[in-house]
């Protein structure tokens, strides 16, 4: 029952989150036109969701401090901390590798690469660095938290591990609102599941998922830099 309503807290805070942008957007939008900003509307977002973030998983974070078995709901042995931290490495690489057959299977159906969620989030950083906390620490934990350790332990109890992962990686996929690419964030959201039920230790999907948006962060922040850099490496006899 506790486990339940630290659960339900966790669930309303990130509600809350989402839905602040409607209060405070405008606000902050204000406050950034009175300061000599270059853009106004990308940093007012790029605030909104470092400070929203941040403050959301501060107060999960307490919240579970508060609930020692929140963290152990899955049956079984967990990974010992050395071993949850190999497979939430592993997991980087399974997911990596996920998205590239995931992208490769949306090329047949289609759907045109690249995805408009991380452009925009990469040009919010550019104006706002202190966003990148959000992208690679805050939305890993608090999505890790809501979407396995919630949704998908929630389910797998009730239904098997293939129900389980995939509700919630679909769940996962649609709360991004990229619906062409929603097979790319299913399968990172999966996978994710997977690393979860393995270890019994949500800190590996954790570490996972702060691995791939920080190699997103890296490659779309420094793609050219290390694209000349191997280009020239290449050339060395």
């Amino acid at each position: 029952m506790k486990q339940q309503k630290t659960g339900l807290y966790i669930l309303i805070i990130y509600c809350v989150m989402q839905l602040s942008g409607a209060l405070f957007v405008p606000l902050l939008h204000k406050l950034m036109q009175t300061m000599d900003v270059k853009d106004p509307v990308l940093t007012t977002f790029g605030w909104w969701v470092f400070i929203s973030m941040g403050i959301a998983t501060l107060v999960t974070l307490l919240i579970i401090r508060k609930d020692k078995t929140f963290l152990r709901p899955l049956k079984g042995q967990q990974a010992t901390l050395g071993k949850a931290i190999g497979w939430g490495i592993i997991g980087f690489f399974l997911v990596f590798f996920g998205q590239i057959i995931a992208a490769n299977l949306e090329l047949v159906l289609g759907v045109e690469p690249g995805s408009a969620n991380t452009e925009q989030f990469i040009e919010i950083a550019h104006s706002v660095p202190f966003a990148i906390f959000s992208i690679v620490i805050f939305a890993p934990i608090l999505e890790e938290l809501i979407f396995r350790r919630i949704i998908f332990g929630s389910l797998l109890p009730k239904t098997n591990f293939f129900v389980a992962a995939l509700v919630s990686a679909i769940a996962f996929a649609v709360i991004h609102f990229e619906f062409t690419h929603l097979l790319l964030y299913a399968v990172s959201g999966f996978i994710f599941a997977f690393i979860y039920y393995k270890t019994k230790r949500i800190i590996a999907s954790i570490i996972s998922h702060m691995l791939l948006n920080g190699f997103v962060v890296i490659v779309q922040f420094y793609g050219e830099t290390i694209q000349k850099f191997l280009e020239t490496y290449s050339q060395m006899p």
